[in-house]
């Protein structure tokens, strides 16, 4: 085999002009291929990054219903105390998932006094904030750099805002929002800092205290029942021969038998939809059935939300969540779901939605058109090796007809003839793969050298740095070295077919 590829660089030296341009051609195909994927992805991954890194993360959760009506931020749509136990469990739990942050969203009227105008509002926690869209803090313009990203009684205004309504950093201004009841209720805040916009959606979006937005919406704290408690160690169920202590709110009520006869209750307060919607059974499973019920257990709901540091056991709108390593956010998000799956309403269907970044960022389109561009560059650089390489070999055994004649008369073998032209693609593929990747990669170097920055919507000054991963270099040579085989095969076909006899006479 040695033999068969040292006659093919012999056979493509006789030829330099042709084999240089050739190998010219695939080199110029392959570098400008290579260079293209390192610059595109590199602009998505750090457009992508300022999307997930400073507002939405990599993956968000919610509660059936709510994405569909996500523009007016239903606050009827939150998910309650009783849910989020088992998704804050499975979120700790996943290995791939790095921080969430729950999030209580809201649409109130914003004054300063003088004037009025609607703003969205994200109350956050804001050390979780930070840990799942740690770029968050570099929207700050004004002020709060030092500081938390947001303090009890302040607020991070949006610049549109801010300049329409003529707001700095110490002003006082009010909101006013409605709560699920219809109320309305009005609170005034500090102005803590200037929020930078980021161009789609979350440009008018503001930020304060989760406990702040909870309180300006009335969301009371929730406890948990009692079988969930005991699941998790916060209530001993009492034995039961032994009557509960009459002088204690929270005193374990006897449990009766499945087919015993209910005692009287006094009239339940009105249902909330929430309620009606959750699959109480579902959530209860793996609890020992006829486990005691318990009245007053908020203590022991905060102990358990303290102790697993989260935070208040109240209303929650979504969870952010920052993933380890964001190529595996597919892997995670199934994930997740398959371990809340068994929350199901009464049709059902899931609590919980899980969705990808992509279902909230305008810019995932231009992501995916990226991609398409890719796949598309990949598709002209086969077309360009196809033709080159099979131009080549065919020119080649043209030429050299009564040599293939001669070759096949003295008794060399057919297939000893393909491999040889099929050599001559490789060799030609191969040339022109190491010289295109060695280009490309010191153009890459350059590009990184050499400070580019660029704009987006309202951003400017992002600097680009042209990345390629090695599995992007491995693949794209691979397959122009695959398609110069692939080319060289039907000229090879030919001459290994050619009569000996028909060879020879050919002038």
């Amino acid at each position: 085999m040695i033999d068969i590829f040292r006659i093919a660089a012999r056979n493509l030296l006789r030829y330099k002009r042709r084999t240089l341009l050739t190998s010219l051609l695939i080199t110029v195909g392959l570098a400008a291929v290579l260079l293209f994927i390192a610059v595109a992805g590199s602009f998505k991954q750090m457009m992508v990054g300022q999307f997930t890194d400073s507002m939405v993360g990599h993956m968000q959760v919610h509660r059936r219903g709510y994405v569909g009506a996500m523009e007016s931020l239903p606050v009827d749509r939150n998910m309650r105390t009783r849910m989020l136990v088992k998704l804050y469990e499975t979120l700790d739990a996943v290995e791939g998932v790095e921080a969430w942050s729950p999030r209580v969203k809201l649409m109130a009227m914003f004054s300063n006094f003088t004037s009025t105008t609607s703003i969205r509002l994200n109350g956050v926690d804001p050390q979780r904030e930070l840990a799942t869209v740690p770029l968050v803090a570099n929207r700050v313009l004004e002020g709060g750099q030092l500081t938390p990203l947001v303090e009890r009684g302040k607020i991070q205004v949006p610049e549109l805002i801010a300049k329409g309504m003529k707001v700095k950093v110490g002003d006082t201004v009010v909101l006013v929002a409605t709560n699920k009841d219809g109320s309305v209720n009005g609170m005034t805040f500090v102005v803590q800092g200037i929020l930078e916009s980021i161009s789609g959606p979350g440009g008018r979006d503001g930020y304060l205290h989760i406990d702040d937005a909870r309180e300006l919406l009335r969301i009371e704290e929730e406890e948990v029942e009692a079988g969930l408690l005991q699941r998790l160690g916060y209530v001993e169920a009492a034995p039961e021969d032994t009557e509960p202590d009459p002088l204690k709110l929270d005193a374990l009520k006897k449990s009766e038998p499945l087919k015993a006869a209910p005692e009287p209750t006094p009239a339940a307060p009105p249902a909330d939809p929430a309620d009606e919607e959750l699959d109480v059974d579902a959530l209860l499973a793996g609890v020992t059935p006829g486990a005691p019920e318990r009245a007053g257990l908020i203590e022991e709901t905060r102990s358990l939300y303290r102790d697993r540091g989260w935070g208040v056991p109240a209303e929650v709108s979504e969870i952010a969540i920052r993933l380890k390593n964001p190529q595996q956010q597919a892997q995670v998000l199934a994930e997740v779901e398959a371990r809340v799956a068994g929350l199901k309403n009464k049709r059902g269907l899931s609590i919980f939605q899980v969705h990808p970044w992509e279902k909230f960022v305008p810019f995932s389109k231009i992501a995916a058109m990226i991609d398409m561009m890719t796949l598309f560059i990949r598709i002209i650089l086969i077309s360009v090796v196809l033709i080159s390489i099979m131009n080549v070999l065919v020119m080649a055994v043209y030429e050299r007809i009564r040599e293939i004649g001669t070759m096949s008369a003295i008794g060399t073998q057919p297939r000893k003839v393909l491999a040889l032209f099929l050599s001559e693609g490789f060799l030609l593929g191969l040339a022109g793969t190491l010289v295109g990747i060695v280009i490309s990669l010191g153009a890459v170097w350059v590009l990184n050298t050499v400070t580019l920055t660029f704009s987006f919507g309202r951003q400017e000054g992002l600097i680009l740095a042209p990345t390629i991963a090695a599995a992007d270099v491995l693949t794209t040579a691979l397959l122009t070295i695959t398609v110069a085989v692939l080319a060289s095969l039907q000229p090879a076909w030919k001459a290994s077919r050619m009569d000996p006899i028909k060879a020879l006479r050919h002038v």
